[in-house]
């Protein structure tokens, strides 16, 4: 058995956070050292909350969540309320129930650095899936963790697609100055984006699958993707919703499953109609000096197993 990747998860929970959190808690090869929360699909507090009870649903108590920033560095909050409802987590047929543990003191920043710097270099991977805000704030209050991190797997961004915008995604606009900040960091990083995320569709076969565990945890992931897909169809348009931010972890259980093309990556701060778009130069071969890569090509099958396989180690059906 390879040792596992030990992550800290910065997220926004969020249908799909949700699922991203429960990969993680759920596969061997990934070791959760903390979940980190951000103000994204909805404020800070509801998220934070929302990340306390996805643990609770899956039975892991142990694992510290840290609250992060409320808004983004320089611009206005914006949530996704039309994709996440008012409680950035909003479910069909399940009741939710109340967190088992509270936030732990401290603020995810500083959880942030002080984990990277207590840590071996190199052994720590942060996992963002949500605005990069909190990520962008360590870098700065303490540099010296670029150099200790591991790698930055994040979902955000796109190369050929937008949401938020007709070219942006969602976390990436709604703080760009932060996201600025993280792809310029020589830390390697790694963008799975909106290309390849909407090939991650919770379709009506998996979620028959998840719901045959028979287990509570298949009902809450059934219930969330019963939401979720009522409210991408009515707001993008999908037949089934994508299921962006396990892509990450997925990658890094096994990066067979999430192809990826090194090229360097911008981020667009200023432009009329562009601010935040993530710009990845194709044009061959990437620089010697590239610390940039996006993801390009999912394995459907593959990265749906995984998924099953965690919330099954999580859940055993009786």
């Amino acid at each position: 058995m390879t040792t596992a990747k030990r992550i800290i998860l910065d997220c926004d929970p969020g249908h799909d956070d949700a699922v991203a959190i429960l990969l993680a808690l759920g596969d061997p090869r990934i070791e959760v050292l903390g979940i980190t929360t951000i103000g994204g699909n909805q404020t800070l507090e509801k998220v934070s909350r929302n990340a306390r009870v996805v643990c609770t649903v899956a039975g892991v108590t142990d694992v510290p969540v840290y609250a992060g920033c409320t808004r983004p560095l320089v611009r206005d909050v914006e949530v996704a309320a039309d994709i996440h409802g008012d409680t950035g987590m909003e479910i069909h047929s399940y009741q939710l129930p109340e967190p088992a543990f509270d936030l732990a003191d401290g603020h995810a920043v500083d959880f942030i650095i002080d984990t990277i710097m207590s840590e071996e270099p190199g052994t720590v991977t942060l996992v963002p899936t949500g605005p990069l805000t909190n990520i962008a704030m360590a870098a700065r209050k303490e540099p010296r963790i670029v150099e200790r991190v591991q790698e930055v797997v994040l979902m955000g961004g796109g190369y050929h697609v937008g949401n938020w915008s007709a070219v942006a995604e969602f976390n990436i606009k709604v703080d760009p100055e932060a996201a600025y900040i993280v792809f310029n960091e020589k830390w390697p990083v790694t963008m799975v984006g909106l290309d390849l995320t909407h090939q991650a569709l919770a379709t009506a076969p998996v979620e028959t699958e998840i719901a045959g565990l028979g287990t509570d945890l298949g009902d809450f992931v059934v219930g969330l993707f019963g939401y979720f897909r009522e409210a991408y169809k009515n707001a993008q348009g999908f037949d089934d919703p994508p299921v962006h931010d396990p892509c990450t972890v997925a990658y890094l259980i096994d990066p067979t499953v999430v192809s990826v093309r090194r090229a360097p990556v911008s981020v667009e701060l200023t432009g009329t109609l562009t601010t935040g778009m993530t710009v990845a130069d194709f044009r061959a071969p990437a620089p010697p000096d590239c610390h940039t890569q996006v993801a390009v090509q999912l394995d459907h099958a593959g990265f749906w197993r995984l998924v099953i396989d965690a919330l099954r180690r999580l859940a055993p059906p009786s």
